[in-house]
């Protein structure tokens, strides 16, 4: 190494140096650590219970859940009633995505997961973009059909899935969930998320929605994680990441928020407060106080 080269930085910790093959031999710290392995498969047998509606949702309030539950209360607004649903609560805390049942649908063990029970065959979807898709070509709602809005929509869609991972795996968790804090890991994907709202910002500069200038899947696969985070109701971050600045994100945000079937779909599965763990009837909004009325 030349003498006037930099000076590597001490790894963490100071001895650490990766093995040649690595082992699962302790927690990894941080948050989620209980329910973290690098295993697939069931834990335990564990049936899922099945309600009346031709929709069986099994899953939890993030905004990966809320995804579903908008699109479905979207639909049924519109007069779908065949999209009426039955929403369960998997608790990921206490590992319900490991139970038998559940991997049965989704062998990823990552809420949410749907069995579409409307045909003369069960049908399982897995991960929130192929189920906003199914349920959006099933009913002919939110997606366009001539080619290059379709193209356009499922372009956003496909963004989100590829993007999201690096707002909560990598920002949100290196910025709030990991166990102690290191800057080069923040300052990574603080970066990139930046660089994500800017796209955003920019789209919606030139377009009322994602998609184009109707409301579609696109702005209900972006807005459960992207509105969050531009309100700093994410990671309590808004300040951090200065969110405000970004104006045409936040327009968008607050049109969106303010839209009945989305204030609905929003306290599905979530426990607390003005909120419905399950959802079996549209009466059980009744449960926490009506939303605004269609």
């Amino acid at each position: 190494m030349a003498d006037d080269a930099p000076t590597p930085p001490a790894n963490y910790p100071a001895d650490y140096t990766p093995p040649k093959v690595w082992t699962w031999n302790k927690e990894s710290g941080g948050r989620f650590a209980a329910i973290n392995r690098p295993i697939a498969g069931p834990t335990s047998e564990k049936a899922l219970p099945i309600g009346k509606h031709p929709f069986q949702l099994y899953s939890l309030g993030t905004p990966n859940g809320v995804k579903v539950t908008i699109m479905f209360e979207e639909l049924l607004a519109l007069g779908h009633t065949g999209a009426e649903y039955d929403a369960w609560l998997i608790n990921i805390g206490t590992g319900d995505q490991f139970g038998s049942g559940f991997v049965d649908i989704n062998p990823n063990s990552k809420i949410p997961a749907l069995m579409d029970r409307s045909g003369p065959e069960p049908i399982r979807i897995f991960e929130s973009g192929a189920i906003l898709i199914h349920l959006a070509e099933k009913f002919g709602a939110f997606l366009p059909t001539e080619p290059a809005r379709r193209a356009e929509v499922l372009s956003w869609v496909m963004w989100l899935m590829g993007s999201a991972p690096y707002l909560g795996g990598g920002f949100g968790h290196f910025y709030a969930y990991a166990p102690f804090k290191i800057e080069y890991a923040i300052d990574r994907f603080a970066m990139e998320t930046k660089r994500q709202l800017d796209v955003l910002d920019r789209r919606l500069a030139d377009s009322e929605y994602l998609g184009g200038s109707e409301y579609t899947i696109a702005d209900m696969m972006v807005w459960p994680w992207y509105g969050l985070l531009a309100k700093g109701m994410a990671y309590e971050a808004g300040e951090f990441l200065d969110v405000q600045s970004y104006k045409h994100v936040q327009r968008w945000t607050d049109q969106i928020a303010a839209r009945p079937a989305v204030k609905r779909g929003r306290i599905v599965n979530r426990a607390g407060d003005n909120t419905l763990p399950e959802r079996h009837d549209a009466s059980d909004f009744d449960k926490v106080g009506k939303p605004a009325a269609e």
